[in-house]
């Protein structure tokens, strides 16, 4: 079953598999899912490729989890603009709010002969997309929150304060506005998009819905839950969301039992997750 994957912890296989593959606790869902009478914890739907930091951090505490991207990144409108911006234009900051604009942008620096610049990033695992690719690349700022509206009211002025901020065509423009309202010359920059998955794996579906929580990280993620789920399902499961903005969009979609940390990232996405858990333990 593409992009579905369970992980069961704490249980003998009822199907033949591997013993690596036990020991790992890693199960395929498209050979064994139907062995299993026991639901997952919680649902994974970053995008295919993003989720195994999380996985293995809840695994790590005994829950279990199924993976299912519900969201994958596709070109914006300015992605072959930006290599030609980065090559002939020079910005006091270049800023960057997500871990895939942070991909997009490295892609396009490479392909820009790697021209100096001044990076701003909205949190440490965005500026670790950047600093793990190329030594060249370094972080000389990061909010004390990691939200676009911290950053916007926190970015230090540098030189004619101009900013090169490539992002999702989904973002808002609380980066933008903030930054204008504060002088700064903002040339943006619609690099990617973020779509739900074209198609979802009816099994998958089915076993998600029996899960006690879903974990979100991005508004897009949201809207694409509760387009494949429906209203009715989605607002009796609890969204575990990795900050702030993922639950103002669930609040402004009528999903009101959601949980989101105070700090964004993944040790705070982890703590909704527990904190949705245990909501749905009290409820019981």
């Amino acid at each position: 079953m593409p992009g579905a994957q369970l992980l069961l912890l704490q249980q003998r296989p009822h199907c033949a598999q591997s013993a690596q593959s036990y020991r790992s606790g890693i199960i395929n869902r498209q050979l064994c899912c139907r062995a299993y009478a026991a639901s997952p914890k919680v649902v994974l739907t970053r995008e295919k490729g993003k989720n195994k930091q999380l996985q293995d951090l809840l695994e790590a505490k005994g829950i279990s989890s199924l993976e299912l991207p519900l969201v994958e990144s596709a070109p914006g409108p300015d992605r072959n603009r930006l290599p030609t911006v980065l090559r002939d234009t020079s910005f006091d900051w270049i800023v960057i709010t997500s871990p895939e604009a942070a991909a997009v942008f490295l892609e396009a620096w490479k392909a820009s002969a790697q021209p100096e610049v001044t990076i701003a990033v909205v949190g440490s695992g965005t500026g670790r997309v950047l600093t793990s690719a190329s030594s060249s690349l370094q972080t000389a700022f990061t909010p004390s929150k990691a939200n676009g509206k911290t950053l916007a009211a926190e970015l230090p002025e540098r030189g004619a304060n101009t900013v090169l901020y490539p992002s999702s065509a989904k973002a808002g423009s609380d980066v933008q506005d903030g930054l204008s309202k504060r002088g700064f010359k903002v040339t943006r920059l619609n690099t990617y998009d973020t779509l739900p998955v074209k198609d979802l794996d009816p099994d998958a579906l089915a076993l998600a819905k029996q899960a006690a929580v879903v974990a979100v990280a991005s508004p897009s993620a949201v809207s694409a839950w509760l387009g494949f789920v429906g209203k009715e399902h989605a607002a009796h499961t609890p969204l575990a969301c990795i900050g702030s903005t993922s639950a103002e969009r669930a609040q402004s979609l009528g999903l009101h039992d959601t949980f989101a940390p105070d700090k964004p990232g993944m040790d705070g996405f982890v703590t909704s997750i527990l904190q949705a858990l245990e909501s749905q333990k009290a409820a019981v």
